[in-house]
């Protein structure tokens, strides 16, 4: 018979407590969890993946912006040759929105296309020196970001890095190739009279390349 104190009854009194409080604990904490979540529906405005930048849609809502902007500044051809040979920083600033690769001008042509090249169709301007050259792009490719940078309100800053900001300047253009060229056969256009409005970086002030808002042939 053995002599020793029996301890096993106050043992299992405390291993049951310190069960139950374990219990209790992970209940506590697994409601805390619970409360503290959010439940998010998928494709719902809280989807973050809703949230991530579509450049398409971008392109879509910012096109007509820049559009209606460019139509009200725009500057007549022969207006701006005129302030651009007295004073072609002078000009820029009045008319143009500066880039770190030159300012950005909006323009108003009236003339008659010509030869076709490379995704661009010369246009004979009325009212310029014939010393200038003019050519506006009429795809199916479209250089440049110059539709993007046309305003001033759309800025590197506002995008997570260059790719995004390049894309947002393709997708600018394509809203503006589905816009202007739709119904526009750029290999008939040799002859024809038309307006055009749009707009051109300022580098060489004897050769313009534009990039159409809207073009009407006559």
């Amino acid at each position: 018979m053995s002599t020793q104190p029996d301890h096993s009854a106050p043992r299992s009194s405390s291993g049951n407590f310190k069960l139950i409080a374990s219990s209790v604990l992970a209940v506590v904490v697994v409601g805390a969890i619970g409360l503290d979540t959010t439940v998010v529906k998928i494709g719902s405005a809280d989807d973050v993946r809703q949230r991530a930048f579509s450049a398409e849609t971008f392109g879509a809502e910012q096109f007509p912006k820049i559009k209606a902007n460019v139509e009200d500044r725009a500057v007549a051809a022969a207006e701006l040759a005129v302030a651009i040979a007295a004073d072609k920083k002078a000009a820029a600033e009045k008319y143009g929105t500066a880039t770190s690769t030159g300012p950005v001008i909006p323009v108003a042509l009236t003339g008659v296309f010509g030869a076709r090249k490379a995704n661009t169709s010369e246009m004979k301007v009325d009212g310029l020196p014939p010393e200038t050259v003019v050519r506006v792009q009429t795809g199916p490719a479209v250089n440049g970001t110059d539709l993007r940078d046309a305003t001033g309100t759309i800025e590197f800053g506002q995008f997570t890095n260059q790719i995004q900001y390049q894309d947002a300047g393709s997708a600018i253009n394509n809203e503006m190739k589905k816009a202007v060229f739709a119904g526009l056969a750029p290999e008939l256009l040799n002859g024809k009279a038309a307006t055009v409005v749009g707009v051109f970086k300022l580098i060489n002030p004897k050769n313009w390349l534009v990039t159409p808002v809207k073009v009407e042939v006559k």
